[in-house]
């Protein structure tokens, strides 16, 4: 089957992804997977959700709100950073924002007069190191191939340091089997104990919400989505009655329901 991943080749999604299928395609963005994998064109993908040291990978979540898609799977990898660079001395050190904010103590210790430069994703830091020699990266060291030195070697800020991402599939493959499920609701409403009421169902049935987080609806100032995980399968009586008191919640917006699925950690 052919997945879709973030791009270019080399980047801690493309390794990812590995795990998945031997046919992965590349984009330069997460909105990219996702569409892609929505309008059919691609049967898997797979996009980073949540870093241990940084949080949730707000343009994924802002993605998945918007698009009909259905998440069939959770890989759990832990992230090894390197800085990597032609050359000792560098000007700039180029990376994904999130790589360059998990390192941020690091660099800020042993390179403080150096600027950091945001890019699409590590791998494309690579390349810019490879292009320029003022520039370093930070990436996972098996990129650094013969060009580049690996100047210093699992600099993440923490040592637990680790990425979740989800496996996309078309809606038609949502599935209710799993240990863990993520459902959208969009309220279309505020009043006092809005969040409380999303809660209560859950907690309720002895369900475990192990992530809630809310993102801007762009309708208005003030209006949210919120992104809810929690551990049970939608085959069970409990989750699914909890999910019906979500969607009598929204009545004047909308639940969507991404699916049910396993975790799998990744080396």
């Amino acid at each position: 089957m052919k997945a879709l991943t973030l791009g270019p080749k080399g980047t801690y999604s493309h390794r990812a992804t590995e795990s998945v299928s031997d046919d992965v395609e590349f984009v330069e963005s997460v909105t990219g997977i996702v569409e892609g994998v929505a309008s059919g064109e691609y049967e898997r993908g797979v996009v980073p959700i949540e870093n241990s040291i940084e949080g949730s990978v707000t343009e994924s979540l802002d993605a998945l709100a918007d698009r009909n898609v259905a998440v069939v799977r959770e890989i759990v990898t832990p992230i090894k950073h390197a800085l990597m660079a032609q050359a000792g001395e560098f000007e700039t050190v180029a990376s994904h924002p999130q790589a360059l904010a998990q390192c941020r103590g690091f660099l800020s210790e042993e390179y403080p007069s150096a600027t950091t430069e945001a890019v699409a994703s590590t791998a494309r830091g690579v390349e810019r190191a490879r292009e320029d020699p003022t520039t370093a990266a930070i990436g996972h060291p098996a990129t650094a191939g013969p060009d580049l030195q690996v100047l210093a070697q699992d600099i993440q800020d923490s040592t637990s340091n680790a990425t979740r991402f989800v496996v996309l599939a078309p809606e038609t493959e949502r599935s209710d089997a799993g240990g863990k499920s993520s459902v959208i609701i969009y309220p279309n409403t505020n009043y006092p104990g809005l969040l409380l009421e999303m809660l209560e169902p859950f907690a309720e049935r002895d369900i475990n919400l192990s992530r809630v987080e809310s993102r801007p609806s762009g309708e208005r100032l003030g209006d949210y989505i919120f992104h809810l995980d929690f551990a049970a399968g939608l085959y069970e009586d409990r989750a699914q009655a909890a999910v019906e008191e979500l969607r009598d919640i929204a009545t004047h917006g909308w639940v969507r329901i991404l699916g049910s699925y396993d975790t799998e950690h990744v080396l």
